[in-house]
C-alpha cells in the first residue's frame, strides 16, 4: 500500500507519495489559496486525484498536515493561522470529496514525526521539533510516538509569550487574540514586522540574511536580536521538558549562524550548569512535514484508530 502525505502550508500545498520503504515516488506542490476554504478543499482533492491517476493506484493511505488542530470537543479546526480553516469540518469535507479515510494532524507534529523517524531526531528518546516559517509551531515525539493531550495542543510553543522580555521586544497582536506571542516575533512575518519597527526597513528574513552575509552592521544586529529571542524561547522549553534534541524546520531555520549562536546564548537562561541539548536543522528540509503526514496516515491506518 502506498502512503500519500499532504502538507497544507500558508503559501504552498505539497503532496508526496512514499512506498512502504519510505522511497519517494512522486512529489508535487501548488500555491495555497489561503483565503478561500472551498478552494483549499478543491486544491487538496485535485492533488490527490492527480497523484493517484499518475501512479495508477487507488490503494493508499492519506495523512494531511495542517497549520492548526482538530478540536477534540467539536471535530472542527481550531488554532489555524490560515484562518479560513477555523470552525470548518476539514476532515469530513475531504473524506466526502475523496471517498476515503483522511487523517489530519498539526504540521509541526508531522515535522516532529518525520525527523524522529529518519531525520535529525532519529535515535533520540525525546524530540522537540519546531516550525519557524509562515507560523511558529512545535511538536513532541517520545520513544518514536507523537505526544498528544486532551486539548490537542501539545507543543503549541508559538502561542506563549517571550520569556525574559526586554523593552525592545514587541507585543504585536496575534491572530489568536493575545499580544506578544512568540509567533509574532519568531515566525518569518513576525521577524519582518519586528525588524521594520526597529529599523524602519521592510525586508524579509532572506533579505536581512543577504545583507548580513555582506557584513552589513544593521542586518547583523537584526539577526543577533532574533537569535537571542529564539534562545530565550527554546531555553524555556529546555527548562520545562529537557528534550534530548531540538530540531528546527521552516524557512527561517535556514538563517546563517542560528545553530551556533542560539546554543551559545541559551545558556544564560537554562537552569543548569551546562547545556548539552543539541540544536539541529531538519534533515528533510521543506519535505519533512509532508513526509511526516504520510507516515502518520499509514500508522493510523495500521492501528485502526
Amino acid at each position: 500500500m502506498l502512503q500519500f502525505g499532504i502538507d497544507l502550508g500558508g503559501t504552498k500545498t505539497e503532496i508526496i507519495v512514499l512506498n512502504e520503504s519510505g522511497e519517494t515516488l512522486l512529489r508535487h506542490r501548488n500555491a495555497t489559496p489561503s483565503h478561500s476554504y472551498d478552494a483549499i478543499v478543491a486544491n487538496i482533492t485535485a492533488l490527490v486525484h492527480n497523484a493517484a491517476s499518475e501512479l495508477n493506484t487507488n490503494d493508499f493511505t492519506l495523512g494531511i498536515g495542517i497549520p492548526g488542530a482538530v478540536s477534540p470537543a467539536t471535530g472542527l479546526i481550531k488554532n489555524a493561522n490560515t484562518t479560513c480553516l477555523i470552525g470548518r469540518d476539514l476532515q469530513g469535507d475531504l473524506q466526502q470529496a475523496l471517498s476515503r479515510r483522511v487523517v489530519l494532524a498539526n504540521d509541526a507534529d508531522c515535522l516532529a514525526l518525520s525527523e524522529a523517524t529518519d531525520g535529525a531526531g532519529a535515535g533520540y528518546k525525546t524530540v522537540f521539533a519546531v516550525i519557524i516559517g509562515t507560523g511558529c509551531g512545535g511538536g513532541w515525539v517520545v520513544n518514536g510516538q507523537l505526544l498528544g493531550g486532551p486539548n490537542a495542543i501539545a507543543g503549541e510553543w508559538g502561542h506563549n509569550p517571550l520569556p525574559w522580555r526586554n523593552a525592545e521586544d514587541g507585543e504585536a497582536p496575534c491572530y489568536c487574540g493575545q499580544h506578544g506571542c512568540l509567533e509574532t516575533l519568531l515566525s518569518g512575518p513576525g521577524m519582518r514586522q519586528q525588524a521594520l519597527q526597529e529599523t524602519g526597513l521592510d525586508l524579509t528574513a532572506q533579505e536581512w540574511t543577504g545583507r548580513a552575509t555582506q557584513g552589513d552592521a544593521q542586518a547583523l544586529e537584526v539577526l543577533q536580536r532574533y537569535y537571542r529571542r529564539l534562545a530565550k524561547a527554546l531555553a524555556a522549553v529546555i527548562n520545562l521538558m529537557d528534550p534530548h534534541v531540538i530540531v528546527l524546520g521552516g524557512g527561517v531555520s535556514n538563517l546563517p549562524g542560528i545553530y551556533t549562536e542560539v546554543p551559545r546564548l541559551w545558556g544564560d537562561y537554562v537552569f543548569s550548569d551546562t547545556v548539552c541539548t543539541p540544536l539541529k536543522q531538519s534533515v528533510h528540509g521543506d519535505s519533512s512535514g509532508v513526509r511526516g503526514a504520510a507516515w502518520l496516515g499509514a500508522a493510523v491506518n495500521r492501528s485502526g484508530r
